[in-house]
């Protein structure tokens, strides 16, 4: 029986693959475009033609309608936030994070219909930069702390470096290395982005790296303690002694 479903599964293999590959196809056949959240986009048309009909969906929905000798009619959720300029593309207004999704216009003067991936994103947080310091080296790190954050696939991370400042990858984009023969004197900047926004901050290596000052400040409060009481000590034998 197990073999029989086998040799059955290998025949209808081929098929199988042929399928997924042409689903892809179609898919990587689709235009990415992206949207920014709570503002408009507009879908255009492969090419600038006159129309005599025009189906835009999302998925299988429609999303708007025209034809010629009728008004222009809008489907939930687009009612009053769509905009249809029947010679180039579809708006849509006030965009929410519901409105991503695969998008294609059908008409019967186009053959091969015009197909759109839409992803709406935010714009982006101020990141937060965290430094540490081993063996007079320092390692910073570019966090982004909105845990709501979508699309977080699409960040890119890069560094701003001054000359006088060694700066090698560390373990992933959002981190950088920095060597003790830099200037820590300088600041260094992460900068994140995504298609639509940018968002920056820098960091002074001076707070990060610790100073012989500070080691020296370390050895005065623990000598401290030991020249009070050599101090109490001294004046308690004087004054013995003189009576």
């Amino acid at each position: 029986m197990a073999s029989g479903r086998a040799l059955r599964w290998a025949v209808r293999a081929p098929d199988v693959i042929f399928l997924l590959l042409w689903l892809d196809f179609i898919r990587c056949d689709s235009k990415v475009i992206y949207g920014a959240l709570h503002k408009n986009v507009t879908l255009r048309a492969s090419s600038s033609q006159t129309f005599q009909e025009i189906i835009w969906k999302k998925g299988k929905d429609k999303a708007v309608e025209w034809e010629e000798q009728y008004n222009v009619t809008a489907f939930p959720p687009f009612v009053d936030r769509v905009h249809l300029n029947t010679g180039s593309g579809d708006t849509i207004y006030n965009l929410a994070f519901e409105d991503e999704g695969d998008y294609q216009i059908e008409s019967p003067s186009v053959k091969n219909s015009s197909k759109f991936i839409l992803k709406v994103v935010e714009p982006l947080p101020e990141p937060e930069l965290y430094c540490e310091s081993t063996e007079g080296n320092i390692s910073v790190r570019c966090l982004i702390l909105a845990a709501s954050l979508r699309h977080t696939d699409l960040i890119q991370y890069s560094w701003n470096c001054p000359p006088t400042v060694s700066c090698q990858a560390g373990l992933g984009p959002s981190e950088m290395y920095i060597t003790k023969e830099s200037d820590f004197s300088q600041d260094v900047q992460c900068i994140i982005s995504n298609p639509l926004f940018k968002s920056s901050a820098s960091a002074s290596l001076s707070s990060c790296a610790p100073t012989d000052n500070t080691r020296h400040r370390y050895v005065l409060v623990a000598v401290l303690p030991a020249v009070i009481v050599a101090l109490v000590l001294l004046k308690w034998f004087l004054v013995r002694r003189s009576g």
